[in-house]
């Protein structure tokens, strides 16, 4: 069984920045694609940023320029670096992780974390 435990979200004007962690634990051989969802209320979940294991990244349209993924392999963690960020980017934020484990991929998700944007 995989943890991902997210943290970093918050209120900030629309404007500011925020930066969102997610540190995966537990029981895996190797952690695979990593990526950040989020959801708005009255709307669908939707892909903010995915990164592969080897670091190569991709952005919801909304997104690019503003946001940037990164992780760090050895600690397990996924970042999302947020700037300029608008009142439609509020939601909650939910970390997504593609772990390695008894010869078989599988899909983890983290409890999430709340951004709000004010205008």
């Amino acid at each position: 069984q995989v943890q991902l435990e997210e943290s970093g979200g918050g209120l900030v004007q629309a404007g500011g920045s925020l930066r969102l962690s997610c540190a995966a634990s537990g029981r895996f051989s190797s952690i695979n694609a990593m990526a950040w969802y989020r959801q708005a209320p009255g709307k669908q979940r939707e892909l903010v940023a995915h990164i592969t294991s080897d670091g190569r990244t991709n952005y919801a349209d909304s997104v690019k320029g503003r946001f940037t993924i990164s992780r760090d392999n050895a600690k397990n963690t996924v970042y999302l670096k947020m700037n300029s960020l608008k009142p439609e980017d509020t939601g909650v934020y939910k970390c997504n992780a593609e772990a390695y484990y008894d010869y078989a991929y599988s899909s983890y998700w983290g409890q999430g974390t709340q951004v709000t944007v004010s205008s």
